[in-house]
């Protein structure tokens, strides 16, 4: 029998190589979801660095929202992503959603991303 997890880590892979394949050197925004927290990272591929990081457990996150786990949390961390990315010099990344669905946190995640200036 195939647990959930690791159909969404296949899931994960396939969207893996196909990423590396059209990414054509650009860095890769990644994101990963708990029940309770937004994890997204920017991340050097070639050299394996991350180069900005951005959770519901920062401290400007965290004592902005009440929990965690809700859209208006995930807007608010990839609000900071961007701005963190901006202030680096990063302007266009590729998402990498984790093999999630592009649904709900992640969409508003992607979104608020885009707004604040990330291009994907």
């Amino acid at each position: 029998m195939i647990t959930s997890i690791e159909l969404r880590q296949r899931r994960k892979q396939r969207q893996r190589t196909k990423i590396a394949l059209v990414s054509s050197g650009r860095l890769r925004l990644t994101v990963h979801r708990t029940n309770q927290h937004m994890y997204a990272q920017i991340i050097d591929d070639k050299n394996s660095v991350t180069l900005a990081s951005a959770s519901t457990l920062s401290k400007e996150i965290k004592s902005a929202v009440k929990s965690g786990g809700t859209k208006e949390a995930a807007t608010l961390v990839g609000k900071v992503l961007a701005t963190v990315a901006k202030k680096k010099g990063i302007t266009e990344v590729v998402f990498d959603r984790s093999g999630f669905i592009y649904h709900g946190r992640i969409q508003a995640l992607a979104e608020s991303a885009r707004e604040h200036g990330l291009v994907f």
